[in-house]
């Protein structure tokens, strides 16, 4: 397991924040929609080149925290799924030239 997911784990156990994993996967789909509103905010609405706040680099870090506990609450060591996902997208250029799934 990653330190970030081990240092994720004991925060939600000691302060009671370990909950089933849908309670997770909604709170890191709410996180990637801040992160996604930041980004908004960012570009004005797409007026103007993004200009990146200290609050960006807070949601991030909720999404990071929001995955390693939802990883945890699944039994997933997320550097073993992280090797093999570079594994795979490696696999996919070598193949076919870009890391996407599909194959067209």
């Amino acid at each position: 397991m990653t330190n970030w997911q081990t240092r994720a784990a004991e925060f939600a156990q000691k302060y009671a924040l370990v909950h089933d994993p849908g309670v997770h996967t909604l709170d890191l789909i709410s996180e990637c929609g801040e992160v996604a509103k930041e980004l908004l905010l960012a570009t004005d609405y797409g007026h103007h080149a993004p200009y990146y706040t200290p609050e960006l680099e807070g949601e991030l870090g909720d999404v990071l925290y929001s995955l390693c506990v939802l990883a945890t609450a699944v039994n997933v060591d997320l550097e073993a799924a992280f090797k093999a996902t570079l594994a795979k997208y490696e696999h996919r250029l070598q193949d076919r030239g870009h890391v996407g799934s599909r194959t067209r």
